[in-house]
């Protein structure tokens, strides 16, 4: 149960490809990952091997502890017994984590299909119903994701998946205070490593940090399939970089990598504590090694910045370009890339863009990342009387972001209030002073300008 007590940096990047070359192939990687088309019996691209992990799918539903051969098994058992509502719901599953792994939206139509044909042989299957939540979260739909779950509860009260599957739904969609009765009650319910997890963020988001280390690194030791160590670990680095502790977070991602050497969010945290902590070139070998294997816009964003801050312009634009190839093709295969959008072109795009992406997002769901994101989108095109009450609601919780006080603090000081923006701006150096590349440099800059007017 969980516990209820409460450098050198001027060195150049490495050489790249031509750029035609190199964006022609991202983009052609892009479209292999986003646009297949085989059904769900079909046959798979990735020959990798990963470890489950048990976070987001059950592990008990696949014959191996490799996600990629217990694909291929379900696929053999279910050509044998096409008839198997509980295989189909289990490779409906799988296929969703696979794309959460890779990076491939193409999977969530197989994974449909699969959850289909569970549903159509067994009506009202609690696991199918699960996998249907778990299958909407992954596509940003949070709202139809928490109508599946409560559904399969009904079902089966200790349905693990759609236990997790609530709690995720009612965070994006900003119910902070039912998330965190939906955790105890999950904890109560099923206690593990998934529900652990989801416990610690929660706290987290309403500013415990103490609380959400204490259940991780409980996590941690009860974690022992290698992709749990790997996603626990991760877990932890991500909590220590968001409190600048960038030391103590590369030593939790070396752990993650121990355990799965392929895991990207470990390999993209990595990069992120190594350009925080001013080791440039191992940040930009990091991150090539993450958008090589995902194009996503987080790291490709961050590989942006770092090549901005190396003075190499032009790969920088190939990297927000690529953005903009995702964000098209993530459509294609059904996920709704709205909040990416939004940051990435408030950023480094088109500010019209980022507003029409974050106020399509706000309608959606009203989360402190989506306040966070329409507020500086609102910002980018200068109405900041509008932006600052959604800023200030992203900081509201109580949620440690560094980030989130940047962009209140650029906010207060485009409307005069130089104290207000002082104040934000430190806290959010105070967190992390290498929050992002460009956003702590102009924090930085902006900072300086106020405390020299003062």
């Amino acid at each position: 149960m969980v516990p209820r007590t409460t450098e050198d940096t001027t060195e150049r990047p490495p050489r790249r490809p031509h750029r035609t070359a190199r964006l022609a192939g991202c983009a052609a990687l892009l479209a292999v990952a986003l646009t297949g088309t085989s059904i769900a019996l079909g046959d798979l691209r990735d020959a990798g091997r990963r470890p489950l992990s048990s976070a987001p799918v059950f592990p008990a539903l696949l014959p191996h502890g490799d996600l990629d051969t217990g694909v291929t098994a379900l696929q053999a058992h279910l050509r044998a017994q096409p008839r198997d509502p509980s295989g189909w719901a289990a490779l409906g599953l799988a296929y969703v984590e696979q794309a959460r792994t890779s990076g491939d939206p193409s999977r969530y139509p197989k994974a449909e299909r699969a959850l289909d044909r569970s549903l159509a042989l067994r009506p009202g299957d609690d696991q199918a119903l699960a996998g249907r939540a778990a299958l909407a979260a992954a596509r940003h739909d949070f709202t139809g994701a928490l109508r599946d779950a409560d559904r399969a509860l009904e079902r089966n009260p200790y349905n693990e998946r759609a236990l997790c599957t609530r709690i995720d739904a009612l965070v994006e969609l900003g119910r902070y205070a039912e998330a965190a009765r939906a955790a105890d009650l999950a904890d109560t319910r099923r206690p593990g490593v998934p529900v652990f997890t989801r416990y610690a963020y929660v706290r987290e988001l309403r500013g415990d940090v103490r609380t959400a280390r204490r259940v991780l690194a409980q996590a941690l030791r009860s974690a022992t399939a290698p992709g749990d160590v790997a996603y626990v670990a991760t877990a932890l680095g991500r909590l220590a970089s968001d409190q600048g502790e960038h030391t103590d977070a590369l030593r939790h991602y070396a752990r993650a990598l121990a355990a799965d050497d392929t895991y990207l969010p470990a390999l993209e945290g990595r990069a992120r504590a190594e350009a925080a902590r001013g080791d440039r070139a191992a940040a930009i070998r990091t991150a090539r090694q993450v958008v090589a294997r995902a194009p996503l816009p987080g790291p490709l964003v961050l590989l942006g910045e770092l090549y901005e801050e190396a003075g190499d312009k032009a790969a920088a634009r190939e990297q927000y370009a690529l953005v903009d190839t995702w964000t098209a093709l993530a459509r294609a295969g059904g996920l709704n890339p709205d909040l990416d959008t939004a940051l990435a072109a408030a950023d480094h795009g088109d500010g019209r863009t980022a507003l029409r992406a974050a106020r399509a997002e706000w309608e959606r769901r009203r989360s402190v990342h989506t306040a966070d994101a329409l507020a500086w989108a609102l910002h980018r095109n200068g109405r900041d009387a509008q932006a600052l009450a959604l800023a200030r609601r992203a900081t509201a919780t109580g949620y440690r972001n560094a980030a989130f006080h940047y962009h209140r603090g650029m906010i207060e000081r485009a409307l005069g209030r130089d104290g207000d923006a002082r104040a934000s701006l430190t806290r959010a150096l105070e967190l992390d002073p290498g929050f992002s590349p460009r956003g702590a440099r102009e924090a930085r800059a902006a900072l300086k300008s106020l405390e020299a007017a003062a």
